[in-house]
């Protein structure tokens, strides 16, 4: 069998630079178009009252610059060589703003233009009430909820930070803790299967902006080891979009896995040539939409091989920390953060109250350890379907960067092309994108409710973490709770989470009150 080697890259295809602003003019256009109309003007977004032009200055004595029909008063002559800067505040409105440029003298000499991406005005700006999303969380917080973080951006402002409950309220056994630890606005979360989404998804979506990845292309394209019954035809795609038949999960942490002891892996190497020539199918390819963690897992080894990094390390650092994320991470508690920094999850490890055991299992209650056993017996903590913690602030960033189409600031993550890509509907089935689940038609009104526009996507995460992203209305929603931090109920075999009986433990609901305050603000 060949080993996962962590340095083995693909082939290297051309890289395609990316640009370090969403929209650049070069003048004259080196590559003009038949309909010369067409090579001065654009469109740019932007917010009302906010928004900057940078002019990189060749050859140009003067410039006329107009923003949505207006001229800007800019110094003349302009300098050869030099770069001007100039805020557009009083020209801008919300959504597409237009620009174009004329009169440039001398004929025939350059300059290029630069617009910014948007970024997230972070302080909390109180223009939406929300009362009836705080009167239900918090009564059901009375009632027993543990607690949660809820997040939402509006036209490029956090309109909404607010934290309920508790981070922490139990002790393993299931009592209350003499002194329980509150939630707070900046408390990190296990954020489970949106690891997949901004993590493993952001990665490829990046990586494929840069020409590096190809998801048309097979995964032994780049993954030379995945060959034998049918590996040489699943696709990259075909593992974004849950249609490569394979299981949902396999339990490598448990020598009782359905497949058998020779599955066994609390060892993340094995775990990952495993991944790579022995998981079986169950079901052929593209014969259904079978949601799988060995879909991500197989991803989170494919961003790997095409970064020569370990997925976190590619991540945190050439996806958050660029952003100026500080509180997204793997393994939070290898990283400087403290338990009481983040919310606790499950009460008794991994034995739904000492129903479940096997090797190492924990036993105390989690909380800066990642929950999912997958990731962290298998794999160490550090997973393409889970394993990522971060805050409500943070993920406001992240949505904002997609309600962008890749860019924020100065930074461009991934082009507006492969954002298309990655949330266009599935002819099969109009609620998958690549990776990115999607409001369609109504098909997920329990994750989007019934107000979403058919364009919105997002995804969950089983410790109750839910993200909703609508560019229709520019607008983002982020629950971030700890419902799986309660007691259980039931029989040996049928049980539950009390925190799951919530409604806020169930999306829906949060999410239909948040459409609803905005739709009928007046």
């Amino acid at each position: 069998m060949l080993q996962y080697q962590q340095q083995q890259l693909a082939p290297e295809p051309i890289i395609k630079p990316l640009a370090n602003a969403q929209v650049v003019l070069q003048v004259p256009n080196p590559n003009p178009s038949s309909r010369a109309l067409v090579n001065d003007r654009g469109t740019f977004k932007a917010y009302k009252g906010r928004g900057e032009i940078i002019i990189e200055n060749n050859t140009v004595t003067s410039a006329d610059i107009f923003i949505n029909g207006e001229k800007i008063n800019i110094a003349q002559p302009l300098m050869a060589n030099n770069s001007y800067k100039y805020s557009l505040s009083k020209r801008t409105h919300n959504g597409t703003n237009t620009f174009k440029v004329e009169n440039v003298q001398p004929e025939g000499a350059s300059l290029t233009l630069r617009f910014s991406y948007p970024t997230l005005v972070t302080k909390p700006v109180k223009s939406v009430q929300f009362n009836n999303v705080d009167k239900l969380i918090n009564e059901e917080v009375a009632a027993g909820f543990p607690g949660a973080v809820l997040a939402v951006i509006k036209d490029g402002k956090l309109i909404k930070l607010s934290h309920y409950g508790d981070a922490k309220k139990y002790l393993a056994d299931g009592s209350l803790l003499e002194q329980q630890q509150q939630m707070k606005s900046d408390t990190l979360f296990d954020i489970a299967s949106n690891s997949k989404m901004f993590a493993t998804n952001l990665a490829l979506m990046k990586l494929a902006s840069e020409g590096k990845v190809d998801v048309e292309k097979p995964l032994f394209y780049y993954l030379p080891e995945f060959r034998g019954a049918g590996r040489e035809q699943r696709l990259v795609k075909d593992l974004l979009t849950h249609s490569a038949g394979y299981p949902a999960v396999v339990d490598f942490h448990r020598k009782d896995n359905k497949f058998g002891e020779r599955f066994f892996s609390q060892n993340s190497l094995r775990t990952k040539n495993l991944l790579l020539t022995g998981v079986p199918f169950v079901a052929g390819r593209s014969v259904k939409h079978l949601y799988s963690d060995i879909d991500y897992m197989l991803l989170g080894v494919l961003v790997e091989r095409l970064s020569g990094q370990s997925l976190d390390n590619y991540v945190e650092g050439q996806i958050y920390q660029p952003l100026g994320l500080t509180h997204t991470v793997y393994n939070p508690l290898q990283k400087g953060f403290i338990k009481n920094q983040i919310a606790a999850t499950e009460l008794m490890g991994n034995t739904r109250d000492g129903r479940i055991s096997f090797d190492n299992v924990r036993t105390d209650v989690l909380q800066g350890q990642v929950h999912d056993e997958k990731a962290f017996y298998a794999l160490g903590g550090v997973a393409g379907h889970a394993g990522l913690f971060s805050t409500g602030q943070d993920l406001a960033v992240l949505a904002q960067l997609l309600l962008n189409r890749g860019g924020y600031g100065d930074k461009q993550i991934f082009t507006p092309q492969v954002l298309e890509q990655f949330i266009a509907p599935q002819a099969s089935d109009e609620s998958y994108g690549l990776g990115w689940r999607r409001a369609g038609n109504g098909a997920l009104q329990w994750h989007f409710g019934p107000y979403a526009s058919p364009q919105a996507y997002g995804h969950t995460g089983w410790t109750g973490t839910v993200t909703v992203i609508d560019p229709a209305y520019d607008l983002a929603i982020i629950l971030l709770t700890n419902a799986r931090h309660t007691p259980i109920e039931g029989n040996e075999t049928d049980y539950e989470f009390m925190g799951r009986k919530f409604e806020t433990g169930k999306y829906g609901s949060i999410v239909s009150l948040i459409y609803e305050a905005i739709l009928n603000k007046h």
